[in-house]
């Protein structure tokens, strides 16, 4: 087994673990932020280089990161609010999203398993359009210009024996889709961001990466289209919450150093292979679906488009 190794999907999170151990600005990195509402912080995180890349441990291209500490709440309006704003930022890496498209959307994930369900539920809330225009036209809808929607669970290889990957290039032959949104939920290395924290990248997907489960990319350069990320951490990594702790022990007594050490120089510590979620993970779960089907929604309804 190998020592501690922190995981994270969250390009922002291995931004500031580069910037601990980088002294000065980071070459080959783009990073802006702001606030996009009350209490909804905004980091756009570009990465522009090979070696950039290498050191983050994450593909070159643009990262949203939309942090909202309140997004584990039943607030109705507030949940509204931040699914035109993610509906916003989808828009922004969209590739000539005001072009009527074909776009496949894939809900990857175990929905027997809550805290992977994400992608399945969020596909369920879906505006799906592609089998009534190949039936009846645009003027089935009534509208001048419409996206043709379609979807997809491709489900886990322990229940198909099928790579998803295999299964999605399989869709992407027959249909032949412009686009693909892929919906996965992801790993954080923080317990503040878990549930509370939405990632849109335009670098596609590696799926089980952020739980050590690497399976085949899900990228333009293997689906041969592009592929547009959108992901909520759902699970934190066990390991990482002792580690946390016994850090902050550290600063306090002597012998908190040294157990630190210890534990992040283990090889021999069933934590490494366990991950945390939320006591309200089915409730939260079906919340943040809702939440990113209904951004979607927006995003891609032509009638709407600023």
């Amino acid at each position: 087994m190998q020592q501690f190794q922190v995981r994270t999907d969250l390009a922002l999170e291995a931004t500031e673990s580069v910037r601990k151990s980088v002294a000065g600005d980071l070459r080959g990195i783009a990073i802006e932020e702001y606030d996009a509402m009350e209490d909804v912080h905004i980091s756009k995180v570009v990465i522009l280089s090979k070696n950039a890349a290498k050191s983050m441990g994450k593909p070159m291209g643009t990262y949203i990161t939309l942090e909202a500490p309140d997004l584990q709440e039943s607030d109705e309006d507030y949940h509204r609010e931040i699914s035109k704003e993610l509906a916003k930022q989808l828009r922004g890496v969209l590739p000539d999203i005001h072009e009527e498209k074909s776009i496949l959307v894939v809900g990857l994930g175990n929905r027997d398993v809550t805290a992977d369900s994400l992608g399945p539920c969020t596909v369920d809330n879906l505006f799906i359009t592609r089998h009534i225009i190949k039936e009846y036209g645009k003027q089935a809808y009534r509208v001048p210009k419409i996206h043709q929607i379609s979807a997809l669970v491709p489900g886990v290889m322990a229940k198909t024996g099928m790579e998803t990957a295999e299964i999605i290039k399989g869709v992407i032959k027959e249909t032949k889709p412009d686009i693909v949104i892929v919906i996965d939920a992801l790993a954080a290395r923080s317990t503040k961001r878990l549930n509370r924290t939405v990632q849109i990248t335009d670098t596609g997907i590696h799926p089980g990466s952020g739980v050590g489960n690497h399976r085949n990319a899900l990228t333009k350069e293997s689906l041969g289209v592009p592929v547009i990320a959108i992901g909520i951490p759902m699970v934190v990594d066990a390991g990482t919450i002792v580690s946390d702790a016994l850090e902050k022990l550290s600063h306090e007594y002597a012998g908190g150093k040294a157990s630190l050490d210890y534990f992040r120089n283990s090889t021999d510590n069933q934590l490494h292979n366990m991950y945390v979620t939320a006591k309200n993970i089915d409730e939260t779960s079906k919340r943040l679906s809702f939440t990113l089907s209904e951004a979607i929604n927006i995003a891609l309804d032509m009638e709407q488009e600023e």
